[in-house]
């Protein structure tokens, strides 16, 4: 593996939506955080002091319609999934959210905005090596009829994504992506979130998504696309569960060396992976490419922040 060192933002970016459920506008900035901080929710804008809380597995509270983040307190922030999309996806590992209102701006739906805004902070390289979770041994959960899987794969990180729709406009397809900044940007990246009109209407009359349009959303009924513009890719269905994806599993706290498969999956699912990963010590370890350990010359023994628990570098031994 290629030696490389962590990276934050040169600057703060800021950009202002609409909460797809309040339907309310909320203003999110993205900025530089210190080493090893990795990706931290600064929720401002409540009556009393600002909380913050940490995006990491350990911090989700619920999973339903979208990924939600908390505390004790109670939720903080929700649809955290897109944003911490685009910066595992661009290759920053440390950075501070700041955000005004309950749940991260949908913008149009995809992750582009917050690429045009990691585009405009800039990213810098910082001084120490960059660690990543390596799956050891494969991991699988089985919710209903939907399947997921973290197994060992060396060469980075890969997402295997199929989706299964009785829609008949929707239907079966899949979508496959080898992860680094040009194929996140490129294959991904704009892939908007979609679903069924009446589904929509459901949401719309128990109180959710009342920020959902067609500016924001994909929008199928029993026979037809519904969006005049059209689709951005012909499997975006697929392409926006990847999406989803990278930005679930950025809850690991650190990037994974490691293949996912999930076959009818969500937010329920990918999470629920993660968590069973983690929570094996035999089936993970953290690790620092060749060339970092080498020039230091020895295994030097660290500790890190992993999905709400403290791990060792280059650990658990495996017997």
């Amino acid at each position: 593996m290629k030696f490389s060192r962590q990276t934050t933002l040169r600057s703060q970016a800021t950009v202002t939506g609409v909460g797809v459920h309040s339907g309310l506008p909320v203003s999110l900035t993205v900025g530089p955080a210190s080493v090893d901080a990795g990706f931290i929710f600064v929720r401002t804008g409540l009556d009393d002091a600002d909380r913050e809380v940490p995006a990491v597995a350990g911090s989700v509270i619920a999973t339903d319609l979208a990924t939600v983040l908390g505390d004790r307190e109670g939720p903080l922030v929700s649809t955290a999934e897109h944003v911490l999309a685009a910066l595992r996806g661009m290759g920053v590992d440390n950075a501070v959210i700041e955000i005004d209102g309950p749940e991260v701006p949908i913008m149009d739906g995809s992750a582009s905005a917050f690429v045009a805004a990691i585009d405009q902070a800039g990213i810098v390289t910082q001084s120490a090596a960059r660690r990543y979770i390596q799956v050891l041994k494969p991991v699988q959960v089985v919710i209903g009829d939907s399947f997921g899987e973290l197994r060992p794969h060396a060469a980075g990180f890969r997402a295997e994504v199929e989706i299964d729709f009785a829609n008949p406009v929707i239907g079966r397809q899949n979508f496959a992506l080898d992860l680094n900044p040009e194929s996140f940007r490129r294959e991904v990246s704009r892939a908007r979130t979609f679903g069924c009109m009446n589904d929509v209407a459901r949401l719309w009359s128990a109180g959710f998504a009342l920020g959902a349009s067609f500016e924001n959303s994909v929008v199928f009924d029993e026979t037809r696309l519904l969006n005049t513009e059209g689709l951005r890719f012909r499997d975006e269905c697929a392409r926006h569960k990847v999406l989803d994806v990278v930005g679930d599993l950025a809850l690991a706290g650190l990037p994974l060396l490691g293949a996912y498969r999930s076959v009818r999956g969500g937010h329920k699912l990918n999470h629920a992976v993660l968590t069973a990963l983690l929570a094996d010590r035999s089936a993970w370890r953290v690790v620092e490419p060749e060339s970092a350990r080498r020039s230091r010359g020895h295994a030097e023994a660290g500790a890190g922040m992993v999905g709400g628990m403290i791990a060792p570098a280059y650990g658990p031994d495996v017997s």
